[in-house]
């Protein structure tokens, strides 16, 4: 029988109520300890949820030696303080995307993570969905033939409010790397890393873009056209141009899966599926399957992929020309 694991979240909020209603399906997690700035919305985020223990201060979580692995949920800015805090102290890290601000800094992460022979994975949700695996199964099998195009997005309409993280560059605010990482995860993985990138962002008041329009170019001539923006109620979905036929894919706020496989004179087949624990529950899974096999690092989100990713995502503010003040 596999150990169970003794689960800790930093930081909680709501990223991290939906992954841990994720967490609650899986038989090898120990709801064991909740670490916040704010003792009083620790002790209520483990009373909701039951977490054995709670915490006024991420340091003390960290440092409880019963701790086996830790969810970090913290805005973008403090991913990487926190995540070496986390590795110093001998704990396995699942830290949310995006995993940094810059490449520099996921560079280190990484670095430390060898140095201390501790596993850290990047929580990316769509590498582990039943769909988008189903995308990348058909695609490696052949038949619909190379892909020549891909044009990803994701876009909702979120009020303006100069104080929300989403649109505060001390915590890393803007579309790109809130929800503009999706659609160029669909990019490096269905396709791989670029050889060009353009970008056009639009600004709001507080220097943080809220809409981007990307193009990437690659040297055998195929490209990809990504979107992402608070300002349009564009959804969420991405259409893959084959030779042969198409692939579009999408999913709701919700996180319902739809698939459709048109191919050349042929049928089309339609999938669809909306997971339970909203799909959160497949990362952890990954988590805890690594370290029963003693592995440093997940062969589905490995840390190569999360480097080139904040290295594309680097090449696109620079294009764009989004600039996180200090941390450039």
């Amino acid at each position: 029988m596999n150990k169970k694991y003794k689960w800790g979240i930093l930081a909680p909020g709501k990223m991290s109520a939906k992954f841990t209603n994720g967490l609650k399906l899986l038989d090898n997690v120990e709801f064991y300890a909740v670490g916040s700035r704010d003792l009083t919305r620790a002790k209520l985020f483990a009373e909701e949820f039951g977490f054995k223990k709670f915490y006024g201060s991420y340091e003390d979580l960290v440092n409880d030696s019963e701790v086996d692995v830790i969810y970090i949920a913290s805005p973008h800015s403090h991913h990487f303080e926190h995540t070496l805090m986390c590795l110093k102290n001998k704990k396995a890290v699942l830290c949310e995307k995006a995993f940094a601000l810059n490449s520099t800094e996921v560079k280190a992460m990484i670095s430390e993570a060898e140095k201390q022979k501790v596993f850290l994975m990047e929580a990316l949700w769509t590498p582990f969905q039943p769909i988008y695996r189903k995308t990348k199964e058909i695609l490696l099998e052949g038949e619909p033939g190379k892909v020549l195009h891909l044009n990803a997005r994701f876009s909702f309409q979120a009020p303006y409010n100069p104080a929300d993280r989403k649109f505060n560059l001390d915590l890393g605010g803007g579309s790109l790397l809130d929800i503009g990482i999706y659609p160029v995860i669909d990019a490096l993985y269905f396709i791989g890393v670029p050889s060009e990138v353009i970008a056009k962002a639009s600004f709001t008041e507080t220097g943080s873009e809220d809409s981007i329009s990307i193009i990437f170019g690659y040297d055998n001539g195929h490209m990809a056209t990504l979107y992402s923006s608070f300002r349009t109620a564009g959804g969420i979905g991405c259409d893959i141009l084959c030779e042969n036929g198409n692939l579009f894919f999408s999913r709701g706020r919700d996180m319902s899966q739809r698939l459709t496989v048109a191919l050349n004179d042929k049928e089309n087949m339609k999938y669809s599926l909306l997971p339970d624990g909203m799909g959160y529950q497949f990362e952890a899974t990954e988590v805890m399957k690594c370290l029963d096999e003693g592995k440093l690092q997940s062969d589905v989100v490995p840390h190569s992929f999360s480097l080139n990713l904040m290295n594309t995502l680097d090449r696109i503010r620079k294009a764009a020309g989004i600039v996180y003040t200090g941390r450039d």
